[in-house]
């Protein structure tokens, strides 16, 4: 009899915090679905693995997994490496894999969003309000402008939704502006108070590298109000988000956004991507970084020539 499991397949860090961090999202997922084995593993840094996690489902009899990504948006990560290993794996041990949607811009994670930073604010001292805060959101930074986009939409609708007076975006890495530069910008627009928002899932060194600007930031302007809001954590509007994406797969819901996707389309900046291979570029990295393991990339366009992802009927 056929058996399905549930695979979240995490970035990996070498920080052992953002791990435990993600551990603990991986055990309220499977809290949440008693019906499904679930297991996790990582692209890089940690340890199990993705294949040492797809190892653990079949160990228990799964012949069929779900698989999502346990990260925000869909840039390379999601929409190559993760893939590239679920397929090889599939074709390797016979196993039909499935992979559901990223997380993405989401009305729950928008909600945990808000939690977070009127948590921040109501033990912050300052009697200012939002009329005289700007909100400041920090993403990752990818080589992906669709996933950088995204963060910028995400800054606009807490903006709007909150009520902020203005908000700015910055990014840790990669992209810019960077974390101090937009910092350094949101000074200069006569607010009285700044709050910072990681939009990040767990911590990490480029978590705490946000932080570390807000302080350089805030010394250099005393007459500001710098206020720093908690990532999303293990929020449980997170953890219904990747429940939802799980449960999305056998509904049919695990299309991303394909038309602004750089792999598949000419975006402009990245023309010469279109159609480039889908294989991971971590097979070094995998493992390294942590000691120890913490045991317990979608139906989308094909982007190379020849190059499948894991699909609804079947793996491979």
């Amino acid at each position: 009899m056929s058996r399905t499991g549930v695979m979240i397949c995490g970035h990996g860090s070498r920080d052992e915090g953002a791990c435990a961090e993600f551990a603990r999202v991986v055990h309220l997922i499977e809290h949440a679905l008693p019906e499904h084995p679930v297991a996790m593993g990582y692209l890089e840094f940690a340890r199990p693995i993705i294949r040492e996690g797809l190892d653990a489902l079949r160990a228990q009899g799964v012949d069929r997994v779900l698989a999502v990504p346990g990260m925000l948006f869909a840039a390379g990560h999601v929409k190559n490496d993760v893939p590239s290993v679920l397929n090889a794996y599939a074709a390797e041990h016979g196993v039909r894999i499935e992979m559901g949607r990223d997380l993405g811009i989401d009305t729950k994670l928008l909600a945990a969003s808000r939690d977070r930073i009127a948590a921040a604010l109501e033990q912050g001292e300052s009697d200012v309000g939002l009329d005289e805060t700007c909100l400041v959101v920090i993403g990752r930074g990818t080589s992906d402008s669709d996933a950088n986009g995204n963060v910028a939409k995400v800054a606009r609708m807490l903006w709007e939704g909150v009520g902020f007076a203005h908000a700015e975006i910055g990014y840790s890495g990669v992209a810019h502006p960077r974390t101090e530069v937009a910092l350094e910008r949101a000074t200069k627009l006569g607010f009285r108070r700044i709050i910072v928002f990681p939009y990040f899932l767990f911590t990490g060194i480029l978590v705490r590298r946000i932080y570390d600007a807000t302080d350089l930031v805030a010394a250099r302007h005393p007459g500001i109000d710098f206020v720093k809001a908690h990532y999303l954590d293990d929020h449980p509007l997170v953890v219904a988000s990747f429940v939802e994406r799980i449960r999305g797969i056998d509904a049919g819901d695990v299309n991303m956004n394909c038309s602004l996707c750089k792999y598949r389309t000419q975006v402009i900046g990245f023309e010469g991507d279109v159609g480039a291979p889908q294989e991971s570029h971590h097979q070094h990295v995998e493992g390294i970084g942590t000691q120890g393991g913490h045991h317990h990339h979608h139906d989308h366009h094909p982007h190379g020539h020849g190059h499948h992802h894991p699909r609804r009927n079947g793996a491979g």
